[in-house]
């Protein structure tokens, strides 16, 4: 019998979370025990999106603006992003990731790839393969939906 999408949808409701604990596991194992997942999506979206306004931030989180506000003061305290005041509009604040931020995020990214590649490599070839054509598909299908497709 073909998959279906609903079949699929339960899938990838029960395996993600499995997969998020795995890697908040593995953050915290390796050095980022005091930078969450939503602080490590943070540094990785402004990373790759320099001088976003906090209002973009929260929507890749899917968090309200206040509570993304809280969250970049924590990481604003610790010196890990800092707010600059926008070249086109001062009334709007945008954000940065500072030096020690970057560091951060690369220490933590860099352990816990090594650690979802061991876990990995007792699959073989086309189990792997099998899942990287699950990703890409995911990819598609979740970003056709967000009008932001980081």
């Amino acid at each position: 019998m073909a998959p279906t999408a609903t079949a699929t949808a339960k899938d990838v409701l029960e395996v993600i979370p499995i997969a998020m604990r795995f890697i908040k596991a593995q953050m915290r194992e390796h050095g980022a025990a005091d930078l969450s997942v939503p602080q490590f999506r943070s540094l990785l979206f402004i990373r790759s999106h320099s001088g976003s306004p906090l209002g973009e931030v929260a929507e890749h989180l899917g968090l309200t603006a206040p509570s993304t506000s809280k969250l970049v003061d924590g990481l604003e305290r610790r010196a890990l992003v800092e707010r600059r005041d926008s070249s086109t509009d001062r009334r709007k604040v945008t954000l940065a990731i500072t030096p020690e931020g970057d560091e951060l995020l690369d220490r933590a990214a860099r352990a816990t790839r090594k650690s979802i590649s061991a876990a990995m490599a007792a699959l073989p070839p086309q189990e792997l393969r099998a899942i990287e054509l699950a990703m890409s598909a995911l990819k598609r299908a979740f970003s056709a939906t967000k009008r932001d497709k980081a």
